[in-house]
């Protein structure tokens, strides 16, 4: 049994990890802070808690938190988990962290969001599909929601040497924007509309190519997404164009299936879907369901990949790395289906 501790719960991140981890056998949520909602309810803001959970939000500094906790999860705005990281690994307990402070190289992250990083800190990129040393992390940077939808997609023909260039296409459910309302997720400028956003300098780039050119050196990568009227799930298009000398292999159904199956024999939360993946098939799940086409005569193959972006995407797999930094099945506390229609 292991303690854990949430930095920021007020948040849909934060939410979803107290949904999840309350099932959890081998969990105890022993700490929520929020600065701003200190002694309220933490079912104020979170009300299908309610009965589950009895703890009010509390602030606490860094130290407070790492005292209570054997791993914490910092569930704050970009550019603020900085502000908590080095005390709470000074303080002796595992960090983690759900925002992008963590998931680049610092060099790169100040590149990517204009900001300089006040607390550079080693750590493992939690996409634990890629990443088994997660095990033996004291910090882990959560990846992002397009990029895990994204990168596992791709990442076994990427390994495979088969890709010159892909093209990703990824549509997400309005709770990828977090909780706080926008122009764009505003119900009359959403509804029975599709917005594309940020059509080639999207945040989230950056991770994807750092695991992409990490399996194969060289690799171009474009990104482009959009928000549909949808409150959860990214289903990600990838247009996968092969080397010239791999246009043959990608040709081959067979022959591709293979390099799924074998990539991800040992990664219980990717199924190799019958059909094009629903978002309702890992609504609320840990799964990533994705599939293929072959086109004929080309190029080009088509892969499709369908998360939750709050379970897969944020959430759970912040539990997915926490079980196996605490040394248990990195199914525990996650294996259930999703919440189909």
């Amino acid at each position: 049994m292991i303690d854990v501790g949430i930095v920021g719960g007020s948040g849909y991140t934060g939410g979803e990890l107290l949904r999840l981890l309350a099932n959890h056998p081998k969990v105890k949520v022993v700490a929520v802070t929020s600065r701003k909602l200190a002694g309220k309810s933490v079912t104020t803001v979170h009300p299908h808690l309610k009965s589950i959970y009895s703890q009010s939000f509390e602030a606490l500094s860094g130290e407070e938190v790492a005292k209570r906790c054997d791993i914490v999860f910092t569930a704050v705005p970009h550019g603020t988990a900085m502000d908590w990281v080095p005390e709470l690994l000074d303080g002796g307990t595992r960090v983690i962290d759900l925002s992008s402070d963590y998931r680049l190289t610092t060099d790169v992250f100040e590149k990517t969001y204009a900001t300089k990083h006040r607390a550079p800190r080693e750590a493992v990129f939690g996409l634990t599909e890629l990443h088994p040393e997660v095990a033996r992390a004291k910090l882990v940077g959560n990846p992002g929601c397009y990029p895990t939808g994204a990168t596992l997609a791709v990442a076994p023909l990427a390994k495979a040497g088969l890709v010159e260039r892909v093209v990703f296409d990824s549509k997400s459910g309005i709770s990828g924007a977090g909780v706080e309302p926008t122009q764009t997720s505003h119900y009359p400028n959403m509804s029975q509309n599709i917005i594309p956003y940020k059509l080639t300098t999207h945040r989230h780039v950056p991770e994807i190519k750092q695991e992409l050119s990490r399996l194969s050196p060289g690799i171009k990568v474009n990104f482009t997404p959009h928000v549909i009227p949808s409150v959860r799930g990214i289903l990600t298009t990838a247009h996968v164009f092969a080397r010239p000398d791999a246009v043959e292999t990608l040709q081959d159904k067979n022959q591709v299936a293979s390099i799924y199956r074998d990539f991800y024999k040992n990664a219980p939360f990717v199924r190799m879907a019958d059909s094009i993946p629903k978002l309702s098939s890992v609504r609320g799940s840990n799964f990533c369901d994705i599939s293929f086409e072959v086109e004929l005569d080309s190029d080009r193959l088509v892969v499709i990949s369908a998360i939750d972006n709050l379970v897969k995407g944020a959430a759970g797999q912040a539990i997915q790395n926490m079980n196996l930094m605490a040394g248990f099945d990195e199914k525990t506390g996650l294996w259930f289906p999703g919440m189909a229609p």
